[in-house]
């Protein structure tokens, strides 16, 4: 009763919501502490990375070869009337490489990785599994977040390579089509266009998009409230703030690496 006749510090919205920053920090804190202590859940990190990489296949692959020939459709006409679609090739892997292929394979892991995360192991939290967890001797928080969070920060870079060859194999489709260009010369132009910042700009990003995926999932499902309703709003929540905080992200890098180019 003396907690709930508190007088809020600011109000109590602003209280609540620097309780969940701070909240937060501390899970983030515990899994890089907890990441670094034996014993390692490997066989666990790699049916995870199996989840989220091979199972994720399918939607990627339509959806980069989509994104590509789409991009390429609506970028001809600007090109044309300056007679400069020859450099359509030059512009969709830049397109790709710098901010579509890690922007649209980090959304799509979000909704599908980041929900199903939340979900799972709020329904473990509904359970009581993770309580009986504790109980048999196993760390509920290295079974489950650790391993993860892991697999989604290795799988994301891989993902990101492959919707980028997927997108430039749907531009080349189109270029092909209407431009009778080559795969050697296409492709040839794709890699002089490509510099070493932009690949690894676009490893590094997807790392953190990785990241942001498996952290916020985990965070939302171990913190959800008891019954089927709050699972729900934990696997919703997981999504709406994953996807949030990677277009934060993407915004930061983009300014960090535009600044490097500078230099």
């Amino acid at each position: 009763m003396a907690g709930e006749d508190r007088k809020p510090f600011i109000t109590k919205k602003t209280d609540k919501f620097f309780s969940g920053l701070a909240s937060a920090w501390n899970f983030v804190r515990r899994f890089f502490k907890e990441v670094f202590i034996p014993p390692y859940e490997l066989k666990e990190v790699f049916h995870q990375c199996y989840r989220i990489g091979v199972e994720s296949l399918p939607l990627i692959s339509l959806t980069g070869f989509i994104v590509g020939i789409v991009f390429t459709n609506q970028s001809r006409p600007s090109l044309s009337e300056f007679g400069a679609t020859s450099w359509l090739p030059s512009l969709i892997s830049i397109a790709v490489v710098r901010a579509m292929g890690p922007l649209v394979t980090a959304l799509i892991a979000a909704g599908k990785m980041g929900s199903s995360i939340g979900a799972e192991i709020g329904s473990m939290k509904v359970t009581e599994q993770i309580d009986a967890m504790e109980v048999s001797a196993t760390n509920p928080f290295k079974f489950l977040v650790v391993t993860r969070v892991l697999a989604t920060t290795f799988m994301i870079p891989i993902l990101v390579m492959y919707t980028d060859f997927v997108a430039l194999m749907g531009s080349f489709l189109s270029v092909n089509a209407n431009e009778m260009v080559s795969m050697t010369t296409f492709f040839v132009q794709v890699f002089e266009s490509i510099s070493f910042l932009d690949i690894t700009s676009s490893v590094l990003k997807s790392l953190l998009f990785g990241f942001t995926i498996g952290i916020v999932g985990c965070y939302k499902g171990y913190n959800s409230s008891k019954g089927t309703e709050g699972v729900g709003r934990a696997a919703n929540s997981a999504v709406v703030m994953a996807m949030f905080l990677i277009f934060i992200e993407e915004l930061l890098v983009l300014q960090i690496v535009n600044a490097i180019r500078m230099m």
